[in-house]
Order: structure tokens, then C-alpha cells, then sequence
């Protein structure tokens, strides 16, 4: 039996914890299922929630309005989306101090995706930071934020090898990041030969892999095929027929998580980091299924 087949119904050998993404949202309905999904997942005690940016900052103003009302109206720790796309240093300082002033502690620090979304060319802002490394060091000049940062268990698909790509993790991580959040990834074996490779180059921070409960598989490949995480064969077998079935899919989606999440935490995972989409019922199934229960 390889790592990857693993039986969902192996105790776990130890307590687990999540936390969660969301996306701020582009309509009032859309706010309301927001809103609807963090009252649903709060009672869980999540590590951490964070709020996400759009392409080229395009949702700067709804994030850090969500960012604030959940740092006011719930017992949520909040991390905001920073990038460093579309803004100058002083206005990234602003934005950093208004979160400071709410008692927004937590800034998951990025690049950034082009205004066109991930099929442009990255081009730095003028009078902005560069890359994620300096937005890094700038915001540790601000305040003494705690900082997630981004890992590509796969590479970044724009690095020249996944060497560099590693060290330019650990360079984030010397610049004053406490963790980071791995890309999405679907064969574990990826996540642990790439902790493996990070161990070994000296990186002791903790390494969140990020989970993506799959609900539409064609979307997911074309989307992985954008930002290089591979999607396993298996993966196709498991949705076929599925096209006309949601209420099946998601079920699939969340069982498949959920071993995901078990086969990591058997070889000593502890944090897992849920992409949501905003959507409640797959997070909190994936976490109690993983022992996390309302606290």
C-alpha cells in the first residue's frame, strides 16, 4: 500500500487543525452566502481565515471591508490577501496600517496575478514592491505582522527550475515570513517530497498544504494546467458520469478531500489550509470528518 492509498477510516494519530479561504464577494447575494458560510464554519475554531485578493488587486476595497467586519463581528482571526500588483510602497503601508489600527495581525503576503488575470505577463508596479520577498520585508518594516507567504509544491509555473523556486521560499522566509500556504495539490506524495525538499534546505517554518475540494473537474483541469499543479488520472475516473450530477459530486469531492487531509496527517501533517469557494457544506464536512468539531 503506497501513502497516497491510505484508508479513510485509519485513526488519526493526532489532533488536527484548519483554517479557511474565502473569496470577497461581487454582488449582495454573493455577501450573503459569505456571510452564511462563516457563520457555519466559525463555531469550528478555525486557525485562521483568509480573505483573497482579486487579479491586479481588482477586489482591494471588498477584502479589506470582509477582512475588517469579520475581525469586528466574529471570534475569527483574520489574515488578509495583500499583492503587490496595482499599488505604489505607500499606498501598500496605508492599507497595512488601517488593518494594524482594526487589529488585523495576520497579512498573507503575494505576488500577484496581471489585472488580465493568469494568462498576462506580471510586469512590477511602478513605485511598487517588486515581488513577494519585498513585500515581505516592507511590511515587517510597518509593523510586526505575522506573514503566510505562498509555496508551490509543483514550482511556480513562471520559476526557471524548482530549485530557484525553493529558494526563493526560503528567501521569503528569512525575510520575516512565519508560514506558508502550499498551492493546491491533488497526489500527496508531491506535498511530501517537496516538505522533504524543504527540510533540507533549511526551512523550519511550517509548511500549510492548501486543499481544494474539487466540485467541477473540467474546470479544475483547466485551471491546474494554468498554474501547473497536476491532476492525477485517477482523478478522471473518480467524476466521470458526473457531468449532470452536482449533489454526487460534491460528495465525491469531500470524501476525496477528506482521505487527502488523512493520508497527510499519518505522516505528521497537522495544519491544512481549505480553499472554500465561499461554500460551506464541503468545509465543514472535510473538517469533521478530520475530528475538528464546534467548539
Amino acid at each position: 500500500m503506497t501513502r497516497s492509498e491510505l484508508p479513510i477510516l485509519a485513526a488519526l494519530k493526532h489532533p488536527v487543525r484548519v483554517s479557511f479561504e474565502f473569496f470577497p464577494p461581487k454582488t449582495d447575494k454573493m455577501q450573503d452566502q459569505l456571510w452564511d458560510c462563516i457563520r457555519r464554519l466559525e463555531p469550528l475554531g478555525p486557525t485562521f481565515v483568509s480573505v483573497t485578493y482579486g487579479a491586479g488587486g481588482s477586489t482591494r476595497e471588498r477584502t479589506h471591508d470582509t477582512v475588517v467586519r469579520i475581525a469586528r463581528e466574529t471570534a475569527l482571526k483574520p489574515a488578509a490577501h495583500l499583492t503587490c500588483v496595482g499599488s505604489s510602497t505607500g499606498e501598500i503601508a496605508d492599507i497595512a496600517r488601517r488593518y494594524w489600527d482594526e487589529g488585523v495581525r495576520h497579512i498573507v503576503a503575494l505576488r500577484g496575478d496581471p489585472p488580465e488575470g493568469m494568462a498576462g505577463r506580471y510586469q512590477p508596479t511602478p513605485g511598487g514592491y517588486p515581488y513577494a520577498l519585498d513585500l515581505v520585508a516592507g511590511l515587517k518594516k510597518i509593523a510586526d505582522f505575522e506573514i503566510s507567504v505562498a509555496a508551490y509544491p509543483e514550482r511556480h509555473p513562471e520559476a526557471p527550475s524548482a530549485d530557484f523556486d525553493l529558494d526563493y521560499l526560503k528567501r521569503k522566509i528569512d525575510a520575516g515570513a512565519t508560514r506558508a500556504i502550499s498551492q493546491y495539490f491533488f497526489d500527496i506524495d508531491v506535498f511530501l517530497r517537496f516538505r522533504d525538499r524543504a527540510a533540507t534546505a533549511g526551512i523550519t517554518v511550517p509548511i500549510v498544504p492548501g486543499i481544494l475540494p474539487v466540485t467541477n473537474f473540467a474546470q479544475v483541469t483547466k485551471f491546474s494546467a494554468a498554474c501547473g499543479a497536476s491532476v492525477p488520472g485517477w482523478m478522471q475516473t473518480l467524476f466521470e458520469g458526473l457531468d449532470d450530477d452536482p449533489e454526487t459530486r460534491r460528495l465525491v469531492a469531500a470524501t476525496m478531500a477528506a482521505e487527502q487531509c488523512r493520508a497527510l496527517a499519518a505522516e505528521g501533517v497537522g495544519d491544512f489550509h481549505i480553499y472554500t469557494l465561499n461554500r460551506a457544506d464541503l468545509a465543514y464536512a472535510i473538517s469533521h470528518i478530520l475530528g475538528v468539531r464546534a467548539k
